[in-house]
């Protein structure tokens, strides 16, 4: 049976290009332009695989909750979008069971109660670093947070679809862990050099206050601690330190003494240095775990540290409670997150 002559041309020219690719100069081409379709190939692929919420997202400086100076950029040192303290640089703990029967602002405590952390109240540790790394919670090993589209009045929403697994993986409070995918977001754009994952604030919620659950707290839906958490009162005893009250009882209800409070465990002084109102709901309230973790992270961060180099990771978390069994565990606790997260 004959062939079609369109099949007969086809095979002539199969044969042509067999024989030309097996000449020196077929032998140089023909694996070039292999080359150049392969590539080609996996660029229009990796187009496919990017997430479609990464592409079509807003950015955190264009949600509602991000804060704005009054000609609609970024806060400088010093501003929030209204919550004195702003973004002066920077980014985000306790653990099954209780240990000496913690208490909030009782120094050494471990969870089921809140430590004693006292951010910006201590300084530094000298005499050389607990460790000489940094947890696997770091920047870029950790599944971490994308921009999501924002759903909902509160700017951590935008999170649920990646906070919900997450959360669930973890044992994290779904609110808890919006909290802190949005304040690494909101870092990323403010202090970029910071690089401070989301775990190791999760890691700080967690030693402090067992993410907001400290004294039978319960984050309500909004992200607020009900009943609010207080730390024991700064009298000097029982190897607390002693601050006598700076706020009238504003934020501790103690007008003898400072207590540390909400879910970060905040001191008074401190917070009214960095307070950032994350969710623009009008205040920084350091019982609000939106607002709790961004100024967090923004103190972690001051000075131009870069969270991935274990000598400013450490420092970071000793600046906020300088008790190295402390900074111990929160960084056990970044690793673990940081591995989950993986798994």
């Amino acid at each position: 049976m004959r062939r079609a002559a369109p099949v007969r041309a086809v095979g002539r020219v199969g044969r042509s290009t067999a024989a030309w690719a097996k000449r020196p100069s077929g032998r140089l081409i023909v694996p070039a332009v292999i080359a150049v379709l392969l590539l080609g190939a996996a660029g229009t692929a990796g187009a496919y695989l990017v997430p479609e919420a990464l592409q079509s997202a807003p950015s955190p400086s264009a949600t509602p909750g991000f804060p704005l100076d009054a000609a609609g950029g970024l806060p400088t040192a010093g501003q929030s979008g209204g919550a004195p303290g702003g973004l002066p640089g920077g980014l985000p703990g306790g653990l099954p069971g209780t240990v000496g029967g913690g208490q909030p602002g009782d120094p050494g405590a471990v969870p089921g109660g809140v430590t004693g952390g006292l951010p910006g109240g201590t300084g530094g540790v000298t005499g050389g670093l607990p460790g000489a790394t940094v947890p696997t919670g770091a920047v870029g090993a950790t599944g971490g947070p994308a921009t999501g589209v924002q759903t909902g009045a509160r700017p951590a929403d935008a999170m649920a679809n990646w906070a919900g697994p997450m959360g669930t993986r973890l044992g994290i409070p779904v609110v808890a862990i919006q909290a802190y995918g949005y304040a690494e977001l909101v870092l990323q754009r403010t202090t970029p050099a910071c690089r401070l994952s989301w775990t190791t604030l999760a890691a700080l919620a967690k030693i402090e206050s067992s993410h907001g659950a400290a004294n039978g707290a319960v984050l309500s839906t909004d992200g607020t601690a009900l009943p609010p958490i207080y730390g024991l009162p700064l009298d000097g005893k029982g190897g607390r330190q002693l601050i006598p009250d700076t706020d009238r009882g504003a934020l501790d209800q103690d007008t003898t003494y400072d207590r540390a409070v909400g879910p970060l465990q905040f001191i008074p002084a401190t917070w009214n240095s960095y307070k950032v109102d994350a969710d623009n709901n009008g205040v920084a309230d350091p019982n609000d775990i939106d607002d709790a973790s961004l100024t967090a992270a923004t103190y972690l961060c001051q000075g131009g540290r870069d969270l991935t180099k274990p000598d400013a990771w450490w420092d970071a978390i000793l600046s906020y409670n300088a008790v190295r069994p402390y900074a111990q565990k929160v960084f056990d606790a970044a690793n673990d997150y940081g591995r989950r997260s993986r798994s």
